[in-house]
């Protein structure tokens, strides 16, 4: 909201959201009209009156499209009517559920291929380990996602790749967009914590390594190119941000003696000098989000013996 008009600043934005959910609930979509609902949150003030009209109708379209469900029809009417044919025929029309249902595991059997890939390649304890530290840096995106009131999958996992949260990101402010992406790194971080954590009570060198490459791979993470979690946080800055934060990977670089930071300033000269997207307006609090993330993985990382990726 405008400070000095009070005007909704994305009134154009919300009026194209608002006539496409409307469209939608006339044709009966009304799970679709929920989630165009849904992605104007992010475009309203949390405590307006706009907002809490979207999250009441949402919850009315919800509970509409789950009584607008059909009823099973009973096996037993068609097995009698079908004679011999009858478990035949009810197994093809369960087929269409048995597939759905197949695919809403798939983050489940993603996962499972993931970790057996890293599994046969570094042992079952390391691969079991690694594979449970990218699903917590998948689960940091998915749940700062659904916090926010945002459609959102499960993690899907690309054995011997990586893994990515599929989520609608249309209307969402850049700065929003940063967080998310920022969310991925620190939820790893903790989870090196939590390693680094056992390995002091335990002393086993498993869980300095897991520790160590955890850290070491969010961090990498957050070099600000392409596909990766930095190149969708580093949207949001102004150019004199990424300066800032060229010069703080520079830093921590000389400081901690880390030669991945070299990487991750690289990035940001790219982003500095060659990149021709910049947002309208800066955005301070994913500068500072950015940089906390930066100087804890990287003082976990300094900390840690050299076990693992990385050493």
């Amino acid at each position: 909201m405008c400070d000095q008009c009070q005007a909704l600043v994305h009134s154009e934005k919300l009026d194209q959201l608002a006539a496409e959910a409307r469209q939608l609930e006339a044709t009966g979509n009304l799970r679709q009209a929920r989630e165009h609902w849904l992605m104007g949150l992010p475009l309203l003030p949390p405590n307006s009156r706009q907002a809490s009209w979207i999250e009441d109708h949402a919850r009315s379209l919800d509970a509409a499209a789950n009584r607008m469900q059909p009823a099973p029809e009973r096996d037993n009417k068609w097995a009698k009517k079908l004679g011999p044919v009858g478990p035949v025929a009810i197994l093809l029309a369960k087929s269409k559920v048995l597939l759905t249902a197949i695919f809403k595991l798939k983050f489940l059997l993603s996962f499972v291929a993931f970790m057996g890939i890293y599994w046969a390649a570094f042992g079952m304890k390391f691969g079991i380990g690694f594979a449970t530290l990218i699903l917590i840096h998948e689960m940091g995106h998915f749940i700062d996602i659904k916090r926010r009131g945002l459609p959102a999958e499960m993690p899907v996992f690309l054995p011997g790749l990586g893994a990515y949260v599929r989520w609608q990101a249309l209307g969402v402010p850049l700065d929003t967009r940063a967080a998310i992406s920022l969310a991925g790194p620190l939820a790893g971080f903790f989870a090196a914590v939590a390693c680094a954590v056992l390995w002091w009570q335990t002393g086993s060198p498993l869980w300095a390594a897991l520790a160590r490459t955890g850290a070491l791979l969010n961090l990498l993470n957050l070099i600000p190119v392409w596909v990766l979690d930095g190149g969708q946080a580093v949207l949001a800055l102004s150019k004199t941000e990424r300066i800032i934060l060229l010069s703080a990977c520079l830093a921590l670089w000389l400081v901690l003696g880390e030669n991945v930071f070299f990487l991750v300033a690289l990035g940001f000269g790219y982003q500095v000098f060659f990149a021709g997207h910049l947002p309208p307006q800066p955005s301070r609090a994913t500068t500072i989000y950015f940089l906390i993330v930066l100087a804890a993985l990287g003082t976990m990382i300094r900390l840690l013996p050299v076990h693992g990726i990385g050493n």
